[in-house]
């Protein structure tokens, strides 16, 4: 089964259109979520791959996500998507899934 990239696409930019109105800044620390889709896959690969790839990981304490940080950067959908694509890349070929981001606090 292959990834809908469009679909992803589209929620990301969907999200800016329906937070008009939402007064957002200029830049922020990007937090893009990732669970582990096969048990085998291997944590330190992915992360190792994030990291080279200028992301900030750190994994939540419910052993299944992986929190891949980017930023601070622009807040704009095509900065975002830009930034999730990259990283859904690498998710995927390390057996993690991607499952939204949203601003660091």
């Amino acid at each position: 089964m292959s990834h809908d990239y469009g679909a992803q696409r589209r929620e990301t930019f969907q999200t800016f259109k329906l937070s008009k109105g939402v007064s957002l800044p200029k830049e922020a620390v990007v937090e893009f979520a990732f669970f582990i889709e096969e048990l085998d896959a291997s944590w330190p690969a992915f992360e190792r791959a994030l990291r080279l790839a200028g992301f900030r990981t750190r994994r939540l304490k419910d052993g299944e996500t992986l929190i891949a940080a980017y930023g601070p950067m622009p807040v704009t959908p095509e900065a975002i998507w830009e930034r999730e694509h990259a990283a859904t890349e690498i998710a995927l070929k390390h057996d993690f899934y991607p499952d939204g981001w949203e601003l660091a606090e």
